[in-house]
C-alpha cells in the first residue's frame, strides 16, 4: 500500500527517477511476495478445489477440553498401551500451523474425533484396521488416524524398528510436531523431536514434556488452514518484508 501510494504521488508530481525507483521496488515487493506465500496459497487454492469454502468461512475451531486434560488422556493412553506392550505411534502438532499431508506417505483415515484415552488404545488394538500407522494429533482432535510416515534414512536409526524410524523421519521434515513411540518389545516410550528420540521415558516425564511442548493459543483456538490463517500469515509476512526493504522504518521507531 505505501509502494502504490508514494508511486502515485511520485507521478502527481512528475519524479520520474523517484517513480523509476519505486516501480521498480513495487516489482520487486510483488515477485517476493509470490515466492513467500506459495505454500500458504497453493494450500488455499487445495482447499477451495476441494469444495471446502464453507469450511474455510466458519469460525475458528474453539478448544473444548482444558490443555492439561489434554495431556492426562494421552499420557494416560500411552501408559496403557506401554503395560501391554502394545505398539502406537502418535505425531503431535506443537504449535498452530497445521502439518502437510504432503509430507506423509499415505495421508491416512479421516477421524475428527475428541481426544480420549480409551479412543487412543482402542485404536492401536491388533484387531482394529486402523492400528497400523500414525495417529495425527492436532488441538484437542484426533484428526486422522493409520497415517503412515517417511522413513529416516540416517545411519543411526537403521538399528531402530519402524516406529521409531518413523518418528524420527516426520521429525526430521517437520519442525513443529513431535511423535509419540511405544514399542511393541519391550513397551518401552519415546519421543521424538527434531529427528533426535529420547527415551525410555516414564510416564511423569513424558508428561512433563508434552506440557513444554504443546502450545495452544491462549485463547484456546485451534487454528484451521482457512481465510483467518491464510490473512495472518500475509500480514506477518508483509510487514517482514517491507522491514527488510525500509530497514530505516525500524531504527525510527527506536529514536
Amino acid at each position: 500500500m505505501f509502494l502504490v501510494l508514494a508511486t502515485v504521488a511520485s507521478k502527481l508530481l512528475q519524479l520520474n527517477y523517484l517513480n523509476q525507483l519505486l516501480t521498480f521496488l513495487l516489482i520487486g515487493s510483488a515477485v517476493a511476495m509470490a515466492v513467500i506465500l506459495q505454500s500458504e496459497v497453493r494450500r488455499f487454492l487445495e482447499q477451495l478445489g476441494r469444495g471446502e469454502l464453507l469450511k474455510m468461512l466458519r469460525p475458528a475451531q474453539q478448544v473444548t477440553q482444558n490443555p492439561d486434560n489434554i495431556i492426562d488422556e494421552i499420557v494416560d493412553a500411552v501408559k496403557e498401551l506401554s503395560q501391554n506392550r502394545t505398539g502406537a505411534l502418535l505425531i503431535l502438532e506443537t504449535r498452530n500451523i497445521p502439518m502437510d499431508e504432503r509430507d506423509f506417505s499415505v495421508p491416512g483415515i479421516k477421524l475428527d474425533a475428541e481426544i480420549s484415552r480409551e479412543l487412543i488404545q482402542t485404536i492401536f488394538q491388533t484387531s482394529t484396521l486402523l492400528h497400523d500407522g500414525a495417529v495425527l494429533i492436532r488441538g484437542d482432535r484426533i484428526v486422522s488416524s493409520g497415517v503412515i510416515l517417511p522413513i529416516s534414512e540416517e545411519i543411526a536409526s537403521r538399528q531402530l524398528g519402524t516406529r521409531h524410524r518413523a518418528a524420527m523421519g516426520i521429525t526430521e521434515r517437520v519442525d513443529h510436531c513431535v511423535c509419540i513411540v511405544v514399542s511393541e518389545e519391550t513397551g518401552s516410550i519415546s519421543l521424538a523431536k527434531q529427528g533426535q528420540l529420547k527415551r525410555p521415558l516414564t510416564s511423569s516425564k513424558l508428561r512433563e514434556l508434552l506440557a513444554d511442548q504443546l502450545i495452544l493459543s491462549v485463547d484456546r483456538e485451534v487454528v484451521t488452514p482457512g481465510l483467518r490463517s491464510l490473512g495472518r500469515t500475509i500480514n506477518k509476512k508483509v510487514v517482514a518484508l517491507f522491514s527488510s526493504i525500509f530497514p530505516l522504518l525500524r531504527s525510527r521507531k527506536n529514536i
